[in-house]
Parts: C-alpha cells; structure tokens; sequence
C-alpha cells in the first residue's frame, strides 16, 4: 500500500473511528404518525431523526387518527426532513451513519384519509399500506419495530392484506418480524389488530383513557417528576432558540411535550433497554406480558360520543407495569407505571439537547455521551454468598470529560424478591464489591452501572448485569 494510501485511511480512521462509539445491529424503524393532530408528532419526528443514524429507517407514514379522522399530512413530515437536510452534514461530524435526505425523502408514505375501520378490507390499499407490506417481504431477517403515534390503521391493512394474499407459512413469517408499540388506541383498528392476530408482538396501554397511559411519563408534572426539563422555558433554550433549523421546527407545546416520543425511546442504543424484553425497562418504560383487565374508559368526563367503545382483550399484550422510584426532588418514593418513564427524564432530555446542539457546533464544541466498559460480562451465574467485584474499568468519555458512576438494583426487572444494599461500600465507585444473596430456587437480579459524564449538558450510559443466583 502506497504511503499516500496508509495516509488517507489512517486519516478516516481518524475522523470517524475516535468520535463514533461502536453500534450494535442496527434496527429497522417503520413510524406511523397522525402528524398535524397535535405538535407532539413533529416534536416526536425531530427528536427521531436525531438518533436515525442508530436505526434503519424504514418509513414514515402520515395516517389519521380519532383526533384527524379525514386527512394526512405527509408534507409535514417532508418540511421537518427538509430542515434535517440543512444540518445532515454537521450531524455526521459528531457520530456517522445518519441516513441523509435522499434516502429518507422516499420512504415517506401516506395511508388513507379515512378513520380506522373504515380503511380496512377490499379495494382499501394506500401506499402506505402496501410499503409496510413491501418492507416485510424484504429478505431480512431482523424485527420491523412500528411505532405508532396515531392511528393503526394503515398497519392494519396490510396484515389484512397479508392474511388474504399469502400463504399462512408467508403470512407467519411476516407477522413474526413485527414489533408494535402503539401509544394508546387512537382508532379501532387497534383493538382489530391484537384479537386477529394473537402471535403478534404489541405494547400498549389499551383503551381511550390516556389518563392511566404508561407514556404520559414523559413529560407531563407528575408527583416526584422533574417539571424543568420539560418546560417550556427548558425546550425554547436546549431545543428551539438558537439550534439551527431543526431546532427551529420543533413548535411549541399544545397538550403535552412528546407524548409519542416513549415508543422510541427504547430502541435508542443506550446500553439500558432490550426491546426484545419490555420488562427490563428503559428511557421508553416498562411492560409486563399479561392480559389486563377490562376498564371502560369512555365514561365520567371522558365519555365522548364519537369515540369507539373499550372491549376486554381477548389475548396477553406488553402493557403498564409498575416501578417504585425514589424522587431526587424530595427523596420521597413513588409508584406506577408512569414512573417507569420518569424516572429517566433527565437523561434523555439531556441526551436530546446535546444532540441539537451536534445540529450547529464542532466536534470540539459539543458533549457526547460516555461510553461503559465492564471488565467482565454482563450475563452472570453465581451461587448463593458468593462474591465478585463489579468494575466498569475500561470505560471512556470522548471529551475526556471526568466521569461518575453509579451502581444499582433495578428490583423489578429481575425475579429476586429482595433489595440488594452495596454497604458499606458506595455505589459511585467504578469498582465494586458484590455479593450473591442465599436463595431457595434460581432468581435474577438487574444491576445496572450508570456513567455519567461531566460535560455539559451531563451525558448518561449505562450496562445492565444480570446476575441468575443459583442455590
């Protein structure tokens, strides 16, 4: 090889290796969004389009919802890629990979103008509904995560179609690659979708009462809650003023900041969640697989007329789970499923304004999050008082920022029924001593190591260690 040559790479290696921790598989993303409803879904698609590098993004479909039962409004997610355009380039000088405005231009689709049900069945094919359909038939065999803002429905013609016009080997094969998280039910082809298709992965909070919704956590003040990240004064400083176009095409807050942005929040390559499993938690919440029971929502001050009625589910579904989480606020503990959001507001607000500001500063100008090491693996056995040291030596910060750390039980997560304590050790050392607790039968215990940087704003990572404790 040339000197010239050794030069040029060693030159790339440079640019791209230091600044861009290593991604795992990426994922395919396909969004669904009633945008144009309410701000939230172009407040949502921004932060999207932030982390798109991570994901392979496989559409984004304008679709109505019970909110805009009779248009869509995909030239809305057209003018915020536009705006995408202008700061694609500053993006790539802090992490590499962001698909660029001609690759995203094409895959933005449209469903129906019609509402739920209506849209579904003979001679009710959109091209939106075909894409989906054209996406699944693709020869990979990675999951198709559909997060859906609004309305289902689009998705629900195109199993529709699947089950009339493929084989039930093809059909199945094309079901199984589905993962779907809808936020709430905003049309009846939700409900239509989980009882006919029984296999298929779906989280949910059911029904119209979005009062008792898993992703109302994300922003709404909720007792213990941090109210100031998500204020309005916060997202005109962090996110709207003075951070480029993108920033600039993140409207004001209507209703509530981002209610749909949870159905993504978990595929974010953070080191915390496992979207496979719902029920270890992360930025986006955490779900049980059970069968709820039966609540009707359409009553007292939320009865409305034009709304489709709740119906019992006829199947388990990942729905609302319960977290106990103490309030850096006032040291209180709360429970809920809100919580399971909440309770990592902080960190991914501020994770969402350092990357705005990747949108407009240098490489040498902005924060980027640190990146963990564990010294050992992150799946462990162990039997019953045995002893190990935890230690994150090895982890980095690309800023040379100085680091702290964190270690904890995530208690619902695992099957151990106890709480595990680190005394007399603290838990911000970047070593530490643990050992198993006695038990009966296997358990699971999640640890997770939190490092935090010191830059500004402060950037969190994390590992999760599971820990299965034998007798």
């Amino acid at each position: 090889m040339r000197l010239s040559a050794i030069v040029l790479v060693f030159s790339v290696y440079l640019l791209y290796g230091f600044n861009s921790p290593p991604v795992s598989e990426k994922r395919r993303v396909l969004v669904l969004s009633d945008i144009e409803a309410d701000p939230d879904d172009a407040q949502s698609l921004i932060r999207f389009l932030l982390y798109s590098n991570q994901w392979d993004v496989e559409g984004l479909i304008a679709t109505t919802s019970i909110h805009q039962k009779t248009f869509v409004a995909p030239e809305s997610i057209i003018g915020i890629l536009d705006a995408y355009k202008k700061v694609h380039p500053n993006l790539l000088k802090h992490e590499k990979g962001y698909p660029s405005y001609e690759v995203l231009r094409p895959k933005v689709k449209k469903g129906l103008a019609i509402y739920g049900m209506e849209g579904v069945g003979e001679g009710k094919d959109s091209e939106g509904s075909e894409w989906i359909i054209k996406v699944l038939e693709k020869p990979d065999p990675r999951p198709l995560w559909v997060p859906v803002w609004g309305g289902p429905n689009t998705l629900a013609q195109a199993l529709w179609k699947i089950k009339k016009t493929k084989s039930e080997a093809e059909a199945e094969k094309m079901i199984r690659k589905l993962r779907v998280y809808t936020i709430s039910d905003q049309d009846d082809s939700g409900p239509w979708i989980r009882k006919n298709f029984p296999d298929l992965f779906y989280v949910v909070t059911p029904g119209y009462n979005y009062t008792k919704a898993t992703w109302l956590g994300i922003a709404f003040g909720l007792p213990g809650s941090n109210t100031e990240v998500v204020s309005n004064d916060w997202l005109a400083k962090n996110i709207q003023q003075g951070h480029g176009p993108l920033g600039a095409a993140y409207p004001d807050v209507a209703y509530g900041m981002e209610g749909d942005t949870p159905s993504f929040l978990s595929l974010i390559d953070n080191g915390l969640s496992d979207p496979e499993h719902p029920d270890y938690g992360g930025w986006g919440g955490r779900y049980e697989y059970y069968l709820p029971d039966f609540e009707d929502s359409n009553t007292g001050m939320f009865k409305r007329e034009n709304w489709p009625k709740d119906e019992p589910e006829t199947r388990k579904i990942w729905t609302n789970a319960k977290d106990s989480v103490q309030s850096p606020l006032d040291k209180k503990y709360y429970v809920g499923n809100r919580e399971t959001i909440w309770r990592w507001r902080v960190d991914f607000q501020n994770d969402f304004a350092a990357r705005m500001a990747w949108t407009t500063k240098e490489f040498n100008q902005a924060n980027h999050p640190p990146q963990p090491k564990l010294k050992h693996s992150e799946r462990l056995t162990m039997k019953s008082g045995e002893s190990i040291r935890l230690s994150a030596a090895g982890t980095t910060d690309p800023d040379g920022d100085s680091m702290s750390y964190l270690w904890f039980q995530y208690p619902e997560a695992g099957t151990y029924p106890g709480i595990i304590s680190f005394r007399p050790y603290s838990p911000n050392l970047y070593e530490i001593p643990f050992t198993a607790p006695v038990v009966q039968s296997q358990q699971s215990i999640h640890i997770i190591l939190k490092v935090t940087d010191k830059g500004s704003p402060a950037l969190s990572r994390y590992k999760r260690i599971i820990v299965t404790v034998v007798p």
